[in-house]
């Protein structure tokens, strides 16, 4: 039985979303602090001595709607409810995703037609 190539992207995706708690729990086994590469203006400043421009220009500007992958005031819940925050952020950045895509897929078809 060969499987779609759309039922794998899904069983791909759903294995993403499982694991994305990794993000939060290897830094916490190894004592690590942040999470490599999600730096904040305060971590950039610990650990390089400086705050790039762009960096302290778009962190004024930006404000993510589930900062550090957890719901307000869940920043100091156990590693397993935090890792719950971060499968609830991952399956609402990808359902966001897919809505945006396919709105502007509409959108875009309807002008060809």
């Amino acid at each position: 039985m060969k499987m779609k190539i759309t039922t794998k992207l899904w069983i791909g995706i759903a294995i993403l979303i499982i694991l994305s708690p990794v993000g939060l729990i290897l830094p916490e086994v190894f004592k690590a602090g942040a999470a490599w590469g999600e730096w904040g203006t305060e971590e950039m400043m610990e650990l390089v001595g400086y705050i790039p421009q762009g960096l302290e220009k778009l962190s004024s500007i930006w404000r993510a709607p589930i900062p550090d992958y957890a719901f307000h005031g869940w920043e100091e819940k156990p590693l397993q409810e935090l890792s719950f925050a971060y499968i609830i952020s991952a399956v609402t950045g990808i359902g966001v995703t897919i809505l945006a895509v396919f709105i502007i897929g509409k959108l875009l078809s309807k002008k060809d037609d």
